[in-house]
C-alpha cells in the first residue's frame, strides 16, 4: 500500500494530487459579449506542491496543498487564465475546502466532501453568494458587470490522469449563463537515475 505521508505528514486523499499534470483536451464554454456560447479549446498545466499542516485555535488539524493552474487557448497559444490556491482537508470530519483566486478580482472558498469508487477519488466542492460558510467574494467591477453567483467543481483524481468539471453561473451582459470548464491532464512523470 502506497503511503500518504511527506516529512511524517500524512496529506491523506490530498497526495493524490501532489505532481506536475498537463493536458490539451480543454473546453471552455464562456459566454461572448451578446451572452451566446462561445467554446474555446484549451491546453492546461496544473502544478500541485505540499504545503504542510495547520492548526486552528488548538482544535481544528488540517493539510493542505497548493497550486497553480495556467490554462493557454489552443487557437493561439496566449494564456487566458492564471490561478493559483490551495486544497485543504480535515481528516476528522472528512471536509474538502478549495480556496482559489483568479486575477479579476475573485476569489472563492468551496466546500464538500470526498468520495471514492471504480472512476477514482472525486474531490466535489461548491460556494455561491448567499452561503454563509463557503462563499465567493469579488470587486465591485466584477460584482456589476460579471457577477459570478455560483460555482460548483468536481476534480477526480485516478492514479496518473486527472480531470475535472467546473461549473460558475455568471449574471453578464444582462443574463444568466452558465461558463463550463472541463479537462483531463495526466501526470508528467520524470525518469530518475
Amino acid at each position: 500500500m502506497m503511503s500518504n505521508n511527506i516529512d511524517g505528514i500524512d496529506y491523506g486523499p490530498l497526495f493524490q494530487l501532489i505532481g506536475r499534470w498537463s493536458g490539451n483536451k480543454g473546453l471552455d464554454v464562456a459566454p461572448d459579449a451578446a451572452a451566446n456560447p462561445d467554446k474555446s479549446a484549451y491546453s492546461d498545466e496544473l502544478i500541485v506542491t505540499p504545503s504542510g499542516p495547520a492548526e486552528n485555535a488548538e482544535e481544528q488539524q488540517l493539510v493542505s496543498v497548493k497550486y497553480h493552474h495556467l490554462v493557454r487557448k489552443k487557437a493561439t497559444g496566449r494564456i487566458f487564465h492564471d490561478q493559483i490556491g490551495h486544497w485543504i482537508y480535515e481528516a476528522s470530519t472528512g471536509l474538502i475546502m478549495h480556496s482559489l483566486t483568479i486575477p479579476r478580482g475573485v476569489c472563492i472558498l468551496a466546500g464538500g466532501s470526498i468520495r471514492k469508487d471504480e472512476q477514482g477519488t472525486h474531490f466535489e466542492v461548491s460556494a455561491n453568494t448567499d452561503n454563509k460558510d463557503f462563499g465567493i467574494l469579488q470587486s465591485p467591477f466584477m460584482k456589476s458587470k460579471a457577477r459570478t453567483d455560483s460555482f460548483n467543481m468536481t476534480l477526480t483524481v485516478n492514479e496518473n490522469s486527472l480531470s475535472y468539471v467546473e461549473r460558475m453561473w455568471l449574471d453578464i451582459y444582462g443574463k444568466k449563463f452558465e461558463h463550463i470548464d472541463k479537462s483531463l491532464l495526466h501526470k508528467v512523470l520524470y525518469e530518475t537515475e
